[in-house]
């Protein structure tokens, strides 16, 4: 029998406001345990919460950028449930009118076509503690930090097919997210969480199978892994005569397996209710047009720009668009060399060699935009070879000065003086007679492979600096005689 995978992704992205989302408490990460978690954090007697409007500007500008519809009218809850980070015995969430409805993000398929996934909802909540389960003898401690800093819920539709189809989809909300500026999206610090519910199905039936909801899916790496891991659960689970039930299943990375944590709830089983701390979020138009105004310019829409404005291929352009940084950083360069696509080429496979070396971002390269752009620009007016071009970047890498500064001292500049170069041709040819005779008379298609040799010759004596065109040029004219 054939099955069909059935994803839906419900994603939470911290907020990246200073302070929690109904308290003044900071929201900083790596204090020390305990020490950031303030009376209305932990629902103590006679404290009131008091809404962060910085959060609902964020979600706004999350519903926005996704053209989903924005809620005038949105209504805190509490979800109760039991557990020892959730300090009040309950969380404040939304549930029956979220401040973001219905929305989609077009994802990128690896044989390079496009699908929307439709996004369900996007609602604040409160994040809960978290559990530390390490180097304390067998018992949990409880860190109450993070409780109360604010989260954006991103619940999808169960759109997607295959955990690649599901990763395209979390690397696209979390580019989102980055872009707006609303979220870091450090999965490393629990800022950009997914929860993945799966199931699958007969091909071709209509009713969805029973779903298990996957938690501890803390990089795309993992969150590939585990779908695809519990995809197999459940096939060889009702090939052999077994039922999926309905739960929470844990990823355990290490031995790349899930395990059951818990039957899953369902909506009736957390009781929600109106917050009645809580007075309803009403927003009006002039709020909401304000924010749409002062969007930056979102990934798909750059992308194109950068295929139809700079003439790049459409991998490129999704490539220089990943983040916000990045795309800028780059049209910084293609504004000082003037060249986009030899720009791209510096900046994807040069600098981002470099940097992943590293393990650097592109926000702390030790080279700068405009001088990336100005050594694009000394290889587009042969000032210098791709070839010396790369053993500049690496002094600017290592701090030595600027493109110029370091062509000119160390004497890097090209010699395109065609009589120069003709002399060094001349005297290759004339020092190597049998080679020039086995060049004229030898195959046709054997002779591109052997003017290499040649031309590696004319570079050595040149010590490189010779234009390489001019020097395939010359000698395809004499070798020709």
């Amino acid at each position: 029998m054939q099955w069909e995978t059935v994803i839906g992704l419900e994603i939470h992205a911290q907020l990246a406001t200073k302070s929690k989302i109904f308290s003044g408490a900071s929201t900083a990460f790596g204090a020390e345990p305990n020490t950031q978690a303030c009376a209305v954090d932990l629902g103590l007697p006679g404290v009131l919460p008091v809404l962060n409007g910085e959060a609902v500007t964020m979600a706004v500008k999350f519903g926005a950028a996704i053209e989903a519809e924005i809620g005038l009218r949105s209504v805190f809850a509490r979800k109760n449930y039991f557990y020892p980070d959730l300090p009040k015995g309950y969380q404040i969430s939304q549930y029956e009118s979220p401040i973001v409805g219905m929305g989609q993000v077009e994802i990128l398929l690896e044989d390079g076509s496009s699908k929307r996934i439709g996004v369900t909802r996007a609602h604040l909540e409160e994040d809960a503690g978290k559990s530390l389960h390490e180097d304390f003898h067998g018992q949990t401690g409880i860190d109450l930090n993070r409780a109360g800093t604010p989260l954006l819920e991103i619940v999808s539709e169960p759109d997607m097919r295959s955990a690649k189809e599901a990763v395209a989809y979390a690397r696209r909300i979390h580019q989102i997210v980055r872009y707006l500026g609303i979220c870091d999206g450090n999965m490393q610090e629990g800022s950009f969480r997914c929860d993945a519910n799966v199931s699958v199905r007969p091909m071709g039936q209509e009713e969805l199978g029973t779903r298990a909801e996957l938690k501890n899916l803390n990089s795309f790496r993992f969150l590939e892994r585990a779908i695809n891991h519990e995809v197999e659960r459940q096939i060889d689970l009702i090939e052999s005569g077994g039922k999926v039930v309905q739960e929470t299943r844990l990823y355990d990375a290490n031995k790349d397996e899930t395990r059951s944590m818990r039957s899953k709830e369902e909506a009736n089983d957390y009781r929600y209710f109106p917050d009645p701390d809580l007075l309803p979020v009403e927003l009006d138009e002039a709020f909401i047009a304000a924010i749409i105004a002062d969007l930056p310019e979102m990934p798909d829409t750059k992308r194109h720009r950068f295929i139809v404005s700079y003439g790049l291929s459409a991998p490129d352009a999704e490539a220089l668009t990943a983040g916000r940084a990045l795309a800028d950083y780059y049209e910084a360069v293609v504004a000082s060399s003037g060249d986009a696509k030899l720009a791209a080429n510096w900046v994807m496979v040069e600098l981002g060699g470099a940097l992943n070396r590293v393990g650097m971002d592109i926000l702390d390269s030790p080279v700068k935009a405009e001088s990336l752009g100005n050594l694009v620009a000394r290889i587009k007016d042969d000032s210098i070879s791709g070839k010396i071009a790369k053993q500049v970047f690496e002094a600017m890498w290592a701090g030595e000065g600027d493109a110029d500064t370091i062509i000119e001292s160390r004497g890097l500049k090209q010699i395109t003086d065609s009589g120069a170069i003709e002399a060094v041709v001349d005297e290759v040819l004339t020092a190597n007679p049998q080679q020039v005779e086995n060049y004229r008379t030898a195959d046709a298609t054997k002779q591109p492979k052997m003017l290499g040799f040649f031309v590696g010759q004319v570079m050595k004596k040149s010590q490189g600096k010779a234009n390489p065109q001019q020097v395939n040029d010359l000698l395809l004219s004499k070798l020709s005689l």
